[in-house]
């Protein structure tokens, strides 16, 4: 069965954003200032929140359920009760760091997604967080083309990365966030194809879970040296770099390793 439509998580698979930086670096102030007296009654240190504790207790989650599960990692009392201050902090500096511009989006998935584009796949964008349409907006897929030598009559000036998705479910009000199926099945019947003829492109194990629980197939990639992580979800294959896949196969529902 061909694959009808891809579905994309956004952040640290489309584009490398500052979520995580914006998670670790809100903690880190907090523990030093207004928690800094309950900072000895955790398990919490700088150094301790590292790239996987993100990509296993944060990653790919809604915003106030990953702040709660990094507080019940590092043991911070009444974490529920503090996670939505926890998730302000984190949002007052991502948003900083997007107005920095420190955000860029991967090569390897601009010219995935500009491939299946070519092919005429339905796209969708679908990522828990609110933020990721904005960093969709305002990078240039015109300009990423141009210096790819890609031409594509879909491609006009002025054409922006979020342009290129045939449906935005990004921070979409959904029931429950993943692991749950939720979005992802939103994101499906945005785009008018059955679940099981969808492919959920997913850097974190909570959105692989979330595909395999609404019968999709998952394509994990492996950025931070995580693949078992992404295998133990239930991956049906897991990549270190987006260019490992053939968009070839992709239209014909295969999960192919593009030829050397």
């Amino acid at each position: 069965m061909r694959f009808e439509g891809v579905l994309f998580d956004i952040d640290g698979v489309v584009v490398d954003s500052p979520h995580e930086r914006a998670w670790r670096e809100a903690l880190e102030a907090l523990m030093a200032t207004e928690w800094r007296a309950i900072a000895p009654q955790t398990r919490y240190a700088p150094e301790r929140f590292t790239t996987a504790v993100y990509q296993s207790e944060v990653a790919g989650k809604p915003r106030e359920s990953g702040a709660r599960a990094a507080l019940d990692y590092f043991g911070v009392p009444d974490a529920a009760a503090r996670a939505s201050t926890y998730a302000e902090r984190k949002q007052e500096a991502l948003l900083r760091k997007i107005e920095a511009g420190e955000f860029a989006a991967f090569p390897d998935a601009m010219r995935l997604v500009l491939g299946l584009k070519a092919y005429g796949v339905l796209l969708a964008a679908a990522s828990s967080s609110r933020n990721a349409g904005q960093l969709l907006r305002r990078i240039r897929a015109d300009t990423f083309a141009a210096q790819q030598g890609i031409r594509r009559p879909s491609i006009a000036p002025g054409t922006t990365l979020l342009d290129l998705f045939d449906a935005d479910l990004c921070g979409a009000e959904v029931a429950r966030g993943k692991p749950a199926p939720d979005l992802f099945l939103a994101a499906a019947h945005a785009l008018g194809v059955p679940p099981t003829g969808s492919l959920v492109v997913e850097d974190a194990p909570a959105g692989v879970l979330a595909a395999k629980a609404g019968r999709m197939t998952a394509l994990g990639v492996a950025r931070h040296a995580d693949r078992a992580l992404l295998v133990a979800a239930g991956a049906d294959r897991v990549v270190a770099t987006l260019d490992e896949v053939d968009a070839d196969a992709l239209v014909e529902g295969r999960l192919a390793a593009r030829a050397a």
